[in-house]
C-alpha cells in the first residue's frame, strides 16, 4: 500500500508539473521534491530482494551480449521441482539508465553501483569491444569490491579482461572467447590464461570463467550445480531443452 501511495503522489506530482509548464505565465514554481521522499520512493521502486535467499548479480554495460546476461537469467530463476525459489537475480549497471546491448536490447537496470547490495555470485559479462569498460575505473572498482564478499565471481567471454584489469584473480586460471587467449595473456600476465581452442570452461577456486556467448550457459549450469546439487540442474535443463555438454569420444 505505501508503494502505490508513493507512486500515487510521484505521478500526481507529474502531471502537476507538465500542466505548470506548459503556461510559465500562470501559477506557481512547482518545489522541489522532498528528499526524503524521493530516497524512499527510489528504496521501495529497486528490485525486491529475500534475505534469506543468495544473491546472483549480473553486471551490464552498454554493449553486453544479450546472451551473457539472460542465459544466467535463465538458468537461475528456475524455481525447483516444486516451486521453489532459490536465489534473487539482480540485474546492476553504472546508473539506473537503461542498458543498449550489442544487440539493440534496452534493458533496465534493477540496481546501480551505488544501492547494490553485497553479493554472492558476480557475473561478468563481455562486449565486442572492451575498451571503454577496461577504461572505467568505477567499473573495474566495483569489480573489486563485490569480489570481496563473493563465493564465486564469473566471467565470460572477454569479461576476462575485467577480471584481469581488476587483478582480483591474478595467478588464477582463466579462458576467454575462443582466440583470445594470447591478447589476455599479453595484457594481463598475471593470469594463468588457457588454451581457448581446446578449454570451454575453467573452475580455480572461487572464480570460474567461460568462452562466453552460448557457453555462458555451461558456467552458469555448472555453478548452479555447486549451489543447488544435481537434480535442480537436470531440472532446469528440462526447461532449457539443452544438457550440459561433453566433449564426446570419437567414434569410428
Amino acid at each position: 500500500m505505501k508503494r502505490l501511495i508513493v507512486l500515487f503522489v510521484a505521478l500526481s506530482t507529474s502531471f502537476v508539473s507538465c500542466n505548470l509548464t506548459t503556461d510559465k505565465s500562470t501559477g506557481p514554481e512547482p518545489s522541489p521534491a522532498d528528499p526524503e521522499v524521493v530516497a524512499y520512493a527510489e528504496k521501495e521502486l529497486l528490485k525486491p530482494i529475500s534475505d534469506s535467499l543468495p544473491i546472483i548479480g549480473l553486471l551490464m554495460y552498454h554493449g553486453v551480449l544479450t546472451t551473457e546476461v539472460t542465459a544466467t537469467a535463465d538458468v537461475f530463476t528456475k524455481p525447483t521441482p516444486d516451486g521453489k525459489k532459490l536465489f534473487n537475480v539482480i540485474t546492476i549497471a553504472e546508473t539506473s539508465d537503461p542498458i543498449v546491448s550489442e544487440e539493440g536490447l534496452k534493458i533496465v537496470p534493477d540496481y546501480t553501483f551505488e544501492n547494490c547490495p553485497k553479493l554472492d555470485v558476480l557475473f561478468v559479462p563481455s562486449a565486442y569491444d572492451m575498451y571503454a569498460q577496461i577504461h572505467n575505473p568505477k567499473i573495474v572498482n566495483f569489480i573489486k569490491e563485490q569480489n570481496n564478499s563473493t563465493k564465486y565471481t564469473v566471467s565470460n567471454c572477454a569479461g576476462a579482461h575485467l577480471i584481469g584489469e581488476s587483478g582480483i584473480a591474478d595467478g588464477k586460471k582463466i579462458v576467454t572467447w575462443i582466440g583470445g587467449g594470447e591478447e589476455l595473456q599479453k595484457a594481463y600476465p598475471n593470469l594463468k590464461v588457457q588454451n581457448d581452442s581446446v578449454v570451454r570452461y575453467v573452475e580455480d577456486g572461487k572464480f570460474l570463467s567461460s568462452n562466453g556467448n552460448l557457453i555462458s550457459y555451461v558456467s552458469a549450469l555448472n555453478l548452479l550445480k555447486k549451489m543447488a546439487g544435481q537434480e535442480q540442474v537436470d531440472f532446469v535443463e528440462s526447461y532449457l531443452y539443452c544438457l550440459l555438454y561433453t566433449s564426446p569420444s570419437p567414434r569410428d
